[in-house]
């Protein structure tokens, strides 16, 4: 993964700083309109207390961060046609854009009040159609919104209660042979969540990896297949 000073201006996004990530996927060079840093916060209109983000919380989804450049990594040549698939918590859905772009029948979904734009903006700019769009609350989710055949996700276990409030949504939001796959960097709740989806009626399996230059094993990130 690497950064240049392609044709992202701070015009893009107004009241942001905001740097071009190029990120390398599947022969293919994603460029993404990401925020420059993790101090980025504007709140003029009170978007982020009604969705219940801290300012220190809000700049998180508008980076790269190598669960997200795995899971993308995977989508790259996963099986998926015929399947219609769901990316939850996708902050800059850089894995729905490869899928987007190999014709894949694929939403994007966080809660976050930027991401839709961010996603607009850097599907048009890798010359990709427009993807759909959920704003899809985990605790509250809309029914019509279901089913899916394949749930993904990257980094969305990072604190306490996601574990079970994400098996909950995929309760709710998939086939009953659906597969999920996630990319965890292991912040803890990876056990509680494959006990909740085993429960649910799926097998599980776990391929630890290095997500960043320099890992050595034991690895802590994983990719992480349920299948039922």
């Amino acid at each position: 993964m690497g950064s240049s000073s392609g044709p992202v201006s701070p015009d893009d996004m107004p009241g942001y700083s905001v740097r071009e990530v190029v990120v390398p996927i599947g022969g293919h060079d994603y460029h993404l309109c990401a925020l420059s840093d993790r101090l980025q916060f504007s709140d003029p209109d009170g978007d982020a207390e009604r969705a219940g983000i801290s300012s220190a919380s809000w700049s998180l989804f508008g980076q790269v961060w190598p669960a997200g450049r795995i899971l993308a990594e995977a989508m790259a040549d996963f099986p998926v046609a015929g399947k219609r698939i769901l990316e939850v918590g996708c902050g800059l859905a850089l894995s729905s854009m490869v899928l987007k772009r190999r014709g894949a029948d694929i939403s994007a979904s966080d809660y976050h009040p930027l991401a839709e734009a961010f996603l607009e903006r850097n599907a048009r700019c890798n010359g990709l159609d427009p993807i759909a769009y959920l704003d899809l609350d985990w605790a509250r989710p809309d029914p019509r919104h279901g089913p899916f055949d394949l749930i993904i996700g990257s980094d969305v276990l990072y604190e306490r209660g996601h574990a079970a409030l994400l098996a909950a949504l995929l309760q709710k939001l998939a086939m009953p042979s659906a597969q999920i796959v996630i990319s965890d960097s292991g912040r803890g709740q990876r056990a509680s969540f494959t006990s909740a989806l085993v429960d649910q009626g799926y097998a599980a399996h776990r391929t630890s990896m290095a997500f960043a230059e320099g890992d050595t094993p034991p690895f802590k990130g994983c990719l992480m297949h349920y299948r039922r």
